[in-house]
C-alpha cells in the first residue's frame, strides 16, 4: 500500500505492485507483513523481526525516525515508512547477491581437490585395467572373477566423496552464516581465519554503531521560547540537510515532538531563504510566535559569528561535548543561542566482551582510527584495548603502514572497518571484515561482511570459518581413507559390485551429513 499525495494536501492509500515503489515514496506496512524496501519510519511504532537479515532472535522495538530494512517483518502495529533504497539497491538484495557470489567461488583447497580429481579418474581406470589383466592373465580366477574385481574397483573408487567434501561444506556454511547475519563474501577467508592472531578495529561504525545519535540536549533557561518550539525549529532546519549530524538531530527532534501534546502542530514549520554552508550549518527564516525571525542550526563557531555571545550554560554544554569526543550543534533564533545538541556515536553494547574474548583466545586487538586522541583513548580505555595498541588521527596511509608493520612482524592481521578511508587497509590485511552499515567501498573490499548490529558477529565469523575448515579437512580425510582402504579390498576380489556401490553411496552420504553439522556451528 503506497501513500500518494503531499503533507499539505494529505495522503491517499493506493494498492500497487512492489515494482512501482520508488525512492521517496511512503508506504504502509501492516502487522504480519514483510517490509518491501529499506527506509525510515515516519509514522507509528512497532516490534520488528529482523532475524531474516541480522540473525537476531528477539524483535526490535522501532518508532519514528528509526531505520528499517527490506525483508524484516512488522509484528505488532501499523507503520508508515519512507523508502530510501528499493529493488536491487535494498539491503536484502545486496545480501542475496553477496551470498550467491560467495557460493560460486572456489576455495584454494577446492582447487587442490579439483587437480587431484583430474588425475584420480585416469589412475583408477588404469588400476581397474591392471586388476583385470592381473586376475585373468596370471590365472588367479575366471573371466567372471576378473571382471567382477575390475568393476568393483571402478565403482568403489568413484570420486564423489572427494568432489563433495569442500563444496557441500561451503554451501552449508555460507547459508548458516547468512541466517546469522554473516556473509562470507570470499571463500578464501575460511582458510585464513584459522591463522588470525591480530585484529585491527576502526572506531566509528565498527566499535561504535556508526549511527550518529543525539547524546544530550541543553536548553538556555533564559530563552523565552518553550522547549517544544525549539525542537520544532531544530527539526525544520535539520531535515533540510543530508549531513549525518543533521539527520540525527532531525530524528531526535521528531521523537521529542511526537511525545508532546502539541507536537503534531509544531512539526510543519515553513522555512524560507534556506542556505547551507558546509562545515558551518544551515540558516533560514521562519515565523516564530507571530514574528518572522532568522534561525540557524550549526557549529559553535558559526553561531558565535552570528550572535553577540554564548550563554554560559551553552558554553558549558559545548565544552562537555568536546571532552566526550562528540560533535555539538547549536540552535540560534534571532541572534540568541537557545539550545545545544551533543551528537555522537554510540559504543556497541558488546564491544568490551568481544575484546575480552579475543584476548582470552590469544588474539591481540588494536584500535586505529582517524578520530582525535580524546575520543580514541576514551573508547579504548572503556573496552580494554591497551594504550600502546591505540592509534588516533590515522590517515588511510597510516592504517596501511601499521598493517604492513604488523605483518612484517609475523602477525596474521584481520582488519575490521566500515568507511571509504578503511578500504585500502582492508585490502592490505590478510583477512578483512566490514560491518553491514558501512560504505559500499568498504564492503566491496572485505572478505566477510557482518550484517548484525552486534560486534559479536566478529567472534562468530572466526568461529564459523574455523569450524568450516575443520569440517572440510574431516571430509577430505574420510574420502582419502575410504579410497585408500576400498581400492585394495576391491582389487583383491573381496567385494562384488553391489556392495561396492553401496559403500560408495554411504561414503558420499557421510560427507553430506558431516557437512550438515555446520548448521549448528553457531548455536
Amino acid at each position: 500500500v503506497i501513500l500518494r499525495g503531499s503533507r499539505e494536501r494529505g495522503f491517499e492509500e493506493v494498492i500497487a505492485p512492489i515494482e512501482n515503489l520508488r525512492v521517496g515514496d511512503r508506504f504502509v506496512v501492516r502487522p504480519g507483513d514483510r517490509i518491501p524496501a529499506d527506509g525510515i519510519i515516519v509514522e507509528g511504532s512497532s516490534g520488528v523481526d529482523n532475524s531474516f537479515i541480522t540473525g537476531e532472535s528477539l524483535p526490535v522495538d522501532l518508532s519514528i525516525g528509526d531505520q528499517v530494512t527490506s525483508g524484516a517483518i512488522n509484528l505488532t502495529s501499523r507503520l508508515v515508512i519512507e523508502a530510501e533504497r528499493v529493488g536491487r539497491d535494498s539491503e536484502l538484495s545486496r545480501i542475496t547477491q553477496m551470498v550467491m557470489t560467495a557460493q560460486s567461488e572456489k576455495a584454494p583447497v577446492q582447487r587442490l581437490v579439483d587437480r587431484i580429481s583430474a588425475v584420480f579418474v585416469p589412475i583408477v581406470v588404469a588400476a581397474a585395467i591392471a586388476t583385470f589383466f592381473t586376475w585373468y592373465g596370471f590365472g588367479l580366477g575366471t573371466l567372471q572373477d576378473a571382471v567382477t574385481a575390475a568393476v568393483s574397483l571402478l565403482v568403489i573408487a568413484c570420486p564423489c566423496a572427494l568432489g563433495l567434501a569442500t563444496p557441500v561444506a561451503l554451501l552449508v556454511a555460507s547459508g548458516e552464516g547468512a541466517r546469522s547475519g554473516i556473509v562470507l563474501r570470499k571463500v578464501r577467508s575460511i582458510e585464513i581465519a584459522s591463522k588470525i592472531n591480530t585484529v585491527i578495529f576502526d572506531k566509528t561504525g565498527t566499535l561504535t554503531t556508526g549511527k550518529m545519535q543525539v547524546q544530550a540536549v541543553t536548553f538556555n533557561p533564559a530563552s523565552r521560547l518553550a522547549n517544544e518550539i525549539s525542537y520544532s525549529i531544530a527539526h525544520s532546519l535539520s531535515r533540510e540537510s543530508n549531513h549525518p549530524i543533521s539527520r540525527a538531530i532531525a530524528r531526535h527532534s521528531l521523537k521529542a515532538m511526537s511525545g508532546a501534546s502539541s507536537g503534531s502542530s509544531l512539526v510543519s514549520l515553513t522555512l524560507k531563504d534556506i542556505s547551507e554552508t558546509p562545515g558551518s550549518g544551515i540558516a533560514a527564516r521562519t515565523t516564530v510566535e507571530g514574528s518572522d525571525l532568522p534561525v540557524i542550526l550549526g557549529s559553535p563557531n558559526a553561531i558565535t559569528r552570528a550572535t553577540f555571545s554564548l550563554p554560559q550554560v551553552i558554553k558549558d554544554a559545548v565544552l562537555a561535548a568536546q571532552s566526550h569526543g562528540n560533535s555539538v550543534s547549536l540552535l540560534a533564533v534571532d541572534g540568541e543561542a537557545i539550545a545545544a545538541f551533543e551528537v555522537g556515536d554510540t559504543l556497541r553494547s558488546d564491544a568490551s566482551t568481544v575484546i575480552a574474548e579475543l584476548t582470552k583466545g590469544g588474539i591481540e586487538s588494536w584500535l586505529i582510527s582517524g578520530d582525535g586522541s580524546a575520543a580514541v583513548n576514551e573508547i579504548g580505555q572503556e573496552i580494554g584495548i591497551p594504550a600502546d595498541h591505540r592509534m588516533a588521527e590515522a590517515t588511510p596511509d597510516a592504517k596501511i603502514a601499521k598493517t604492513r608493520e604488523l605483518q612484517a612482524a609475523g602477525k596474521k592481521v584481520l582488519m575490521i572497518g566500515d568507511g571509504v578511508n578503511d578500504a585500502a587497509a582492508l585490502a592490505q590485511a590478510d583477512l578483512s571484515m566490514a560491518m553491514g552499515t558501512g560504505t559500499d567501498t568498504a564492503i566491496a573490499s572485505a572478505d566477510i561482511t557482518v550484517m548484525r548490529p552486534e560486534l559479536r558477529g566478529v567472534i562468530d565469523s572466526l568461529k564459523l570459518s574455523r569450524k568450516t575448515l575443520s569440517t572440510i579437512r574431516g571430509n577430505l580425510l574420510w574420502a582419502f581413507l575410504y579410497n585408500t582402504i576400498g581400492i585394495p579390498v576391491a582389487a583383491l576380489g573381496l567385494l562384488n559390485p553391489m556392495i561396492a556401490g553401496g559403500a560408495m553411496a554411504l561414503s558420499s552420504l557421510f560427507v553430506v551429513l558431516n557437512s550438515l553439522r555446520l548448521k549448528n556451528a553457531l548455536r
